[in-house]
């Protein structure tokens, strides 16, 4: 069972959530996620033709990232489902949910609610569909959160948000929130530039496979620690 959505753009997007719905489920195949067996989720292929989404909605229509694997949220999930006493018990915000896959591990590995923040319509389409799927729960919220006091949660899980300087920015100043508000923080990250080490602590690295790539992508699991913490 899925999550509602909230939606801050009323019936328009809530039209474009259906149509999504729609699409996902006749274009983009069910399958295991490569290394996580445990999550199922709808994958794009060649077949799938995206871009019919994109030129029915040019306005709205962005990356398909959602549509497909990324390594940080594989290593995440991977570590979660392998190490189910980081969140059992906990409320867990999954930022950037995308597809979904570390919202779902977190609920399959115990965690006592699951919220999931996502900001594109298609990804929230997606990502409801996939908690259905795998019959788990979240809370959907499909709004940025990044500039806002951090939810009522224990855990904030964060996966491949570190692609571009500006994003990483702003989601590190909502990390140095959480952790000022007592709220612990993991990140799965391939090591792209964008990512803030100095911030970071290793807590183990997985060889994943990410869409696109031909051979196995190395990607670590992060605890986040605030500004100016000494490392272990």
């Amino acid at each position: 069972m899925a999550g509602q959505a909230n939606f801050s753009s009323g019936i328009a997007a809530g039209q474009i959530m259906q149509d999504a719905k729609r699409f996902i489920r006749s274009n983009l195949p069910v399958a295991a996620v490569p290394g996580i067996a445990e999550i199922r989720l709808h994958k794009a292929l060649p077949s799938s033709r995206l871009g019919r989404l994109a030129r029915g909605d040019a306005k709205g229509f962005g990356s398909p990232y959602w549509a497909y694997h990324w390594a940080g949220g594989l290593a995440l999930a991977r570590h979660i489902l392998d190490n189910p006493g980081l969140v059992v018990g906990k409320r867990v915000l999954d930022l950037g949910a995308g597809s979904g896959v570390v919202a779902i591990a977190a609920a399959k590995a115990g965690a006592n609610s699951v919220t999931a923040a996502e900001t594109d319509p298609y990804a929230v389409a997606a990502l409801d569909l996939n908690l259905e799927l795998n019959a788990v729960a979240a809370d959907v919220i499909a709004a940025d959160i990044t500039d806002s006091e951090p939810p009522p949660v224990d855990l904030v899980l964060v996966g491949d948000l570190f692609y571009s300087e500006a994003l990483a920015t702003r989601v590190t100043r909502f990390l140095d929130r959480c952790a000022d508000a007592g709220i612990a923080a993991l990140i799965g990250d391939p090591w792209r530039a964008p990512l803030r080490l100095e911030q970071l602590e290793e807590q183990a690295r997985y060889e994943v496979a990410e869409s696109g790539s031909p051979v196995p992508v190395a990607a670590g699991v992060f605890a986040f620690r605030p500004r100016g913490a000494r490392f272990p």
